[in-house]
């Protein structure tokens, strides 16, 4: 039914009812919730969370310490100044890498304007949400009053309600999940705006979903190959590589391709005698095996011994875990400095890298980082397909 659902653009206001609702902000403290960028003030008051505008402070955002990506959330706001613009943060996130830390991602408006209900794209690339005017959807959100705002994430679609009006649909898969986050907006001046949120409550849908394919299944849109482009080719909705040593890193738009806790899911297929890999934290490079970050390896009946899912020269398997010519599911994830992989749900390595490891120089860039995907082309004679690339961010 999902995917009915989500072709349809979610259609139905409805969402399905499978997990219970749980409470986002328990009316009295602001556990669960940490404060980045701007110095704005967060305080509770009257069971609600009270944001207050600071002078000389830039946007400032109270964020959910927990990813949602697959979600139906509610919640009640009052802006307590109409000069004030503010909004709810979904799928969002802060890099260090990414402008300093700067919160972006998707962001469901909170204005006076018009606007309200509308999404726009924090920090990134703007207003997502085109033809904005329309008298009964501009007219939504009532001023000075409590606003009930219904926001529902399936897949890459996402509505968004005002007062049971419907504002909002957009589909978009650059961030499939991230925390929320409560904005007070920066100001000239100090005039001390104020805007408050109550009644914030979520029910996660399906799994919580959070997944987005890093590969189409029709091209290389996304990735880049380095020194043999002819050593990777797109076959029957797989990726191929077979041929002279090459690399393909993704290169695409997905959390700007640049990864740190994630969960990395696959379908690979090897020929007799094959030999590849799968790394991570690592980065494009012009030619030679990549330096920096580790390799999952893939490799059940190829003369090297070290068997699919290791860590290629860190924690290695000898016995394969699956067998050539056949479809098995490898997983990857990392939290910190914790890698587990498994093949066909069955795990494999479970390694906390050391503090202040040293390693051989072979592998002195083998370690945890943070940086995009590589698949291997090793050789000629090895032939792996690839489909179903996709990954999971988790928190930082």
């Amino acid at each position: 039914m999902l995917p009915a659902l989500i072709a349809c653009g979610l259609a139905s206001a409805s969402a399905p009812p499978t997990n219970e609702w749980i409470s986002l902000f328990d009316g009295h403290t602001l556990e669960g919730w940490t404060q980045l960028n701007g110095t704005a003030t967060y305080e509770v008051q009257d069971g609600a969370i009270v944001g207050t505008t600071a002078e000389g402070s830039p946007n400032s955002f109270l964020c959910s310490d927990r990813f949602f990506g697959d979600f139906e959330l509610e919640f009640d706001v009052k802006l307590l100044n109409d000069e004030l613009n503010s909004g709810v943060q979904i799928r969002s996130h802060s890099f260090p890498t990414h402008n300093s830390g700067r919160v972006h991602g998707y962001q469901v408006e909170i204005s006076t304007n018009g606007a309200a209900g509308f999404i726009y794209d924090e920090a990134r690339r703007g207003w997502l949400s085109e033809n904005r005017e329309d008298p009964v959807k501009n007219a939504a959100f009532q001023n000075g009053e409590w606003n009930h705002y219904r926001v529902i994430c399936l897949g890459p679609t996402m509505r968004t309600w005002i007062n049971g009006i419907p504002i909002a649909t957009v589909v978009d898969s650059v961030s499939p999940a991230g925390f929320l986050g409560l904005q007070v907006h920066s100001v000239g001046g100090d005039p001390k705006w104020q805007v408050a949120w109550r009644n914030l409550r979520l029910r996660e849908l399906g799994d919580g979903g959070g997944f987005v394919e890093l590969f189409n299944g029709k091209d290389m849109t996304g990735w880049k190959v380095n020194e043999n482009p002819e050593s990777v080719r797109v076959q029957d909705g797989a990726l191929v590589v077979q041929g002279n040593r090459a690399h393909v890193f993704y290169d695409g738009p997905v959390y700007h391709h640049d990864f740190k806790n994630f969960e990395l899911r696959t379908l690979i297929r090897t020929k007799p005698g094959s030999n590849s890999g799968v790394y991570f934290h690592t980065k494009f490079q012009e030619e030679g095996w990549p330096e920096r970050g580790y390799e999952v390896q893939v490799n059940n009946s190829q003369s090297d011994w070290r068997r699919t899912g290791g860590l290629y020269g860190i924690d290695d398997i000898k016995e394969p875990p699956a067998k050539d010519d056949e479809w098995f599911a490898m997983n990857v994830r990392v939290v910190g400095k914790h890698v587990t992989v498994s093949v066909d749900g069955k795990p494999l390595i479970d390694y906390l890298e050391p503090e202040g490891v040293e390693r051989i120089p072979q592998f002195a860039g083998r370690l945890i980082d943070r940086g995009t995907f590589a698949l291997q082309a090793h050789d000629p004679g090895s032939e792996v397909w690839y489909k179903s690339i996709s990954v999971r961010p988790l928190p930082e």
